[in-house]
């Protein structure tokens, strides 16, 4: 995939990982929560370019 693909995946797991940390630190469970939604997408996005990947090569 292009680059702009995996920084886009790699900038949504990190903004998913910061709100998840800012929920924990806050108290704020829906925040943890979307932040592990976040996170997790952005995770799957990047499994996902990596095995297309592998089958491309």
């Amino acid at each position: 995939m292009s680059l702009r693909w995996e920084i886009s995946n790699k900038v949504q797991a990190f903004k998913g990982w910061t709100r998840q940390r800012f929920g924990r630190v806050t108290g704020n469970r829906h925040q943890q929560a979307t932040g592990k939604r976040g996170q997790a997408a952005g995770n799957l996005k990047q499994a996902g370019d990596k095995a297309r990947n592998a089958f491309k090569r």
